[in-house]
Order: structure tokens, then C-alpha cells, then sequence
């Protein structure tokens, strides 16, 4: 017979009915004469209950094992009362058996599929066709399916073409390498695996396509970083004849319909709030700040300038910065957790940790609790509370450095108190944009400026005369969505005159040759009327993280890499045949043995 039903589709309604199901034996129970089989599909579970009275069908359910496929034919009845299970969605039924078929039998597994049972990701990643077959696994695969869906349709009935472009492109470098595969017929020659579709989306703006996206697949070969995967895939979206807010209010939009419709969650700002890229280092030590909670930053520079705390006096005479932010309710912290605190503001990068512990601000100094009280006065204290925002029972960090060292340690600290104390509500999703970053960025290795976002954004018309005279001033159009401390994706307005552009390059340090042979066809486009346009990418593989709860992306991958890289599963990367590198007319150099990393990875 036929599959007629899924395991989690029967009720009540379907009592008298016989069915047929298929799926893997989740668990086999033997109750003294009644044997009880779970069967289970990505759907669900159902109870399946073997009665002597069908001795085919009772022997042979004796002999099952767990994950075994097997097909089930039977009746559904009402479970006795008091057995109803009311965690599942057959809860309140069960299937009389008539006949069983073993359809395949299983191994041994390498590892218990009970979530509170998992072993290292290094098994889950090499057996990784077992690991989906959880149900918290196959439901992040169909929230991820679902997300695309609504995307597809979203985009759809608002005039956008779902164009693909190339996987196979010429390599123009820009940050992390490329991907690069070479070229059997023409050798020597290489294409590049897209790092993003960006030149290609705006040729496809100055074709005329006007509004596109594509749910593409990008390759990055970037250092080893942890919760980072080599190809990923991301929403691009490009727009013609809009401006910055139109592309903010549609990805608006968007992001609601999307996270109301598909969970939940609840989200904290309509609208989304705008922060500006100085604002957000300033209050969160972060250009990706988590919003669902305070504790933002301040600068105390100016109460602490006259204190006698040498740390303090020495920091701002070299011109850096003195920040801090309160902590709610921390004041009981142990002098051993402060310790902890202050080590871990070490790692990330600080001189050293300065903290107070408040017990009663009315009594000034002696109300206060640090190794550091005697360098302070009563009012100053007031201040540096008031500052922070701090109260009675509530703990003040504080770091003194240069100011972004010390902003940066700052907003890790944050992040870790929030997680530390609880502060976190995961059923809340917190967008926000960071907008106005600069164009550039000084490389302080290299000497020459960088682009921030990438070449191709627009910087604010009214900051062009500043490309020539301070090009470190001129603010970008370019914007980020950020989601509870994850930068979910980038965009920008994009230039699209060729003279703009040029001065751009220049500023960049490029070369004629550089120019040329990297975006010669994009140039050569904007010669024959390219439009206004702009666009931005959100990565679908974060998005669904957020949206899952899960702690990286590789739980919502289907078959990821791990951090090194390495498919595990299936051994790559690995040797090839020498005939192959033949063929493309490749002799491999390998490192010094002991400088060869990647195959010990793989195996």
C-alpha cells in the first residue's frame, strides 16, 4: 500500500480509518506482549501499537531496531485514557498495526539523536545525514525553506525579477580572496567564484531591469574565523531610481511582514531604529549593536580629567579616552568575579579594568565600593554615576585607552554582562539600520585609504568637495541591518557616473591598469545612461539563525563547512588525480610539511 498519511497529520478525526505510513523507527518499547513502535518522519511521531493477535506483523516488530525504515499499515484508534501525550500532535491517537514491512535496516548509530545527548560538531559534521534527521534540525531547514519562500513571493508582487548571474566571473579581488577555477580550454586563465553579484547587479540597473534580486550563492576565501562559512547565500536586491529610504522602508518592511508572519517573536522598534555608524560605536562599542538591552557607553573624560588617578590623567594626555557603563544590579559581585571581569577585559584587548561597586551613593566614597576610591572625590563620583546612569546595587565598568580600543572592549563587555545576568530576551528581535559610516577607511599598514563598504558607493552629495580636501570626512550612503548584536547585511546607494566613479579609484589608489582590468565593462557602462541606483544584501544563512535561536550558522546550513573550512562529510577540500591537473596544465607546489595544515583538517 501506498503512504497515505505523514507521522504528525492523525487525530481524533481519522479514529476507524486504515492508513499507511513510512519512516524511521524513532524508538521500540516491549510492554509484556504489546509491543509499542514510535514511527517518525520530518513531520512528526506517531505511536504505532503491535498486538499478538497479528503474529506476521508482532514477530517481526520484535526484531526492529532504532532508525530502521519501515512501513506501517493499521488503524487508527483512540489511546486509552491516561496514556494521551499531550507534547505531541498525535497525541491523543494511535495506530493498530496489521502489517509491517522492514524497508531498510540501520546501523549501529555513532551517535544518540537526542538533543540533549549530542556529541562534538566534528561527529555531527561528518555524519551530518544523521544529525538533519533531528526534528530541531529538519524544522531549521523548513524555517529556512519558508524565509526564501516569503522572500520570493514579497519581492514578486512588488515588480522584482528574480535574475541568476554567473557563477563562473572574472576575478576582481575586493577584501577576501577569490575562489579561483581554472580554465581547461584557455590554459593559464582562471574564473572566480562570485564573492557577491555587485558589478553584475548594476550592469543589470543600466540594462533596464529596474528592480532585482536573486537569492544567490557568494564564495569567500577568507581567513579562518569562527561562525563564518566560505560560500554562503544572500538576498541581493537592487533597485533603480531610489533613494536611500526607499531601499530602508522596503527592507523594512520586509524584515516585519517576514519575522511576524514566519514566528513568534516579538519586535521591539516600528519602525526599526536608525542609528549613525558614530553613534552606534559610541553608545554600543560596536557597529553591530544588540539593542535589547541598556547599559550604553558614555565618555567620562571630562569628570575624571582632574582626578588624581594616574591612569586616568596619563590615558587623555596622550589624547585617548576614558568610557564606561553601569551595569544593573552587579553591585554584589565577588571580588573574584571582578577579578574574572577584569581578565577577560585583558583578552579582548584592555590595559586593565576600573570598577565600583555601589552599595549607597549618598555617602559619596564610602558608599562606593573599589581598589581606586581614594583617587576620588564625593562629587565626582556623583557625576561619574550620573554619567552612566548608574544607581544604588549597580556596578560601573570602566576602560581608559585609545578611544576605540577602548570602545571595542567596552561592547564586548556589554554583550558578555547581558548573556552573563540574563538580560537577553530571546523571544524579542531588535532591528535596527546603522547609517552614514565614512567612504573610507586609513590603512595604517599600507599607508593609502580603503573603502569601507566597496568601491562602487556613493558618497553624500554635499561631502563630495571633501574628496579632494579630507576624504576621512566624507560620510557614504551606505547602510547595514543589524539584529540583535549580528550584522544581518550591508548596502549602499550606488555611484553611477563615470567621473564620480574615477575620482573614486583615484582616491583608492588604483592604477589605469587596476581600473581597467577590474572594472573596465562596469565603467564602459555607465557611458550610456546608467541610472540612479541602489541596493542591499542580507545574508540569509544569519537571518534564519536569529530567527531559529540557534548559536551559528552552521545549524541552519544544511551541509556547512566547519570553522577550518573542511567539509567533513564528504573530505573536502582534497587531493585530485595528477591527470586532472594535467589537463588544466596545474603543477601543484606543496609548503614545508610541517606549514601544511589542511590535510590533517580533512582527515
Amino acid at each position: 500500500m501506498s503512504k497515505t498519511w505523514t507521522c504528525g497529520e492523525l487525530n481524533t478525526k481519522h479514529i476507524g480509518q486504515e492508513v499507511t505510513l513510512y519512516g524511521w523507527v524513532n524508538s521500540r518499547r516491549d510492554h509484556g506482549g504489546v509491543i509499542f513502535i514510535d514511527i517518525r518522519d520530518r513531520w512528526g511521531i506517531t505511536q504505532v501499537v503491535f498486538s499478538p493477535d497479528n503474529q506476521d506483523a508482532f514477530r517481526l516488530a520484535e526484531t526492529v531496531r532504532s532508525e530502521w525504515v519501515i512501513s506501517v499499515t493499521g488503524t487508527v484508534r483512540r489511546r486509552p485514557p491516561g496514556t494521551e501525550n499531550p507534547r505531541m500532535s498525535t497525541g491523543e491517537i494511535e495506530l493498530a498495526a496489521s502489517r509491517l514491512e522492514v524497508l531498510n535496516k540501520s546501523a549501529p548509530l555513532p551517535f544518540d539523536l537526542d538533543d540533549d545527548n549530542l556529541p562534538d560538531e566534528t561527529v555531527r559534521l561528518q555524519y551530518r545525514y544523521l544529525d538533519l534527521r533531528r526534528p530541531k534540525m529538519l524544522r531549521n531547514l523548513q524555517l529556512r525553506h519558508k524565509v526564501t519562500k516569503f522572500i520570493r513571493d514579497y519581492l514578486t508582487a512588488r515588480d522584482f525579477i528574480e535574475i541568476e548571474t554567473p557563477i563562473l566571473i572574472k576575478s576582481t579581488p575586493e577584501g577576501a580572496r577569490d575562489y579561483l577555477v581554472p580554465s581547461r580550454l584557455y590554459p593559464g586563465h582562471f574564473y572566480a567564484l562570485p564573492q557577491s553579484p555587485q558589478q553584475l547587479k548594476q550592469l543589470l540597473m543600466v540594462a533596464g531591469v529596474e528592480r532585482y534580486f536573486q537569492i544567490a550563492r557568494c564564495f569567500r576565501d577568507e581567513d579562518l574565523r569562527a561562525d563564518r562559512q566560505p560560500e554562503f547565500t544572500q538576498l541581493d536586491l537592487e533597485m533603480s531610481f531610489v533613494t536611500q529610504e526607499d531601499i530602508l522602508q522596503l527592507t523594512e518592511d520586509l524584515f516585519t511582514s517576514l519575522t511576524e508572519e514566519l514566528t513568534d517573536k516579538k519586535i521591539l522598534y516600528k519602525p526599526f531604529k536608525r542609528i549613525s555608524y558614530e553613534e552606534s560605536w559610541n553608545k554600543y562599542g560596536t557597529d553591530k549593536p544588540d539593542i535589547r538591552y541598556g547599559m550604553e557607553i558614555s565618555d567620562i573624560s571630562d569628570i575624571v580629567a582632574n582626578t588624581d588617578f594616574r591612569v586616568f590623567k596619563d590615558t587623555l594626555a596622550a589624547g585617548g579616552t576614558v568610557r564606561g557603563f553601569a551595569v544593573p544590579e552587579a553591585a554584589s559581585f565577588t571580588r573574584r568575579q571582578l577579578d574574572d571581569l577584569t581578565n577577560l577585559a585583558r583578552s579582548f584587548g584592555a590595559k586593565g579594568l576600573v570598577w565600583f561597586a555601589i552599595d549607597d551613593l549618598a555617602r559619596g566614597v564610602e558608599g562606593v565600593r573599589s581598589p581606586v576610591t581614594k583617587f576620588f572625590s564625593d562629587d565626582q563620583i556623583a557625576a561619574i554615576a550620573h554619567k552612566l546612569g548608574a544607581n544604588n546595587g549597580d556596578l560601573m565598568l570602566i576602560v581608559a585607552d585609545k578611544t576605540l580600543q577602548a570602545l571595542d572592549v567596552l561592547g564586548r563587555l556589554r554583550s558578555h554582562m547581558a548573556h552573563e545576568l540574563g538580560l537577553v530576551d530571546q523571544d524579542v528581535i531588535a532591528y535596527a539600520f546603522i547609517v552614514d559610516p565614512p567612504l573610507f577607511e586609513w590603512n595604517e599598514d599600507e599607508g593609502r585609504w580603503d573603502p569601507t563598504h566597496h568601491p562602487f558607493t556613493a558618497p553624500y552629495p554635499e561631502d563630495e568637495p571633501l574628496l579632494d580636501s579630507d576624504p576621512g570626512k566624507v560620510r557614504a550612503m551606505a547602510y547595514d541591518i543589524v539584529c540583535n548584536g549580528y550584522e544581518l547585511g550591508s548596502g549602499s546607494i550606488r555611484i553611477h557616473k563615470r567621473d564620480l566613479q574615477a575620482k573614486i579609484f583615484e582616491i583608492l589608489n588604483y592604477t589605469p591598469e587596476d581600473i581597467e582590468q577590474r572594472f573596465g565593462p562596469l565603467l564602459k557602462a555607465f557611458e550610456y545612461g546608467a541610472p540612479p541606483h541602489g541596493g542591499i544584501a542580507p545574508g540569509i544563512d544569519r537571518l534564519v539563525m536569529v530567527l531559529a535561536d540557534e548559536p551559528n550558522i552552521r545549524e541552519v546550513i544544511a551541509f556547512p563547512k566547519n570553522q577550518a573550512g573542511v567539509d567533513l562529510m564528504l573530505n573536502a577540500p582534497s587531493p585530485v588525480d595528477e591527470e586532472q591537473l594535467r589537463e588544466l596544465h596545474i603543477e601543484v607546489r606543496l609548503p614545508e610539511p610541517e606549514s601544511s595544515t589542511a590535510d590533517s583538517k580533512v582527515q
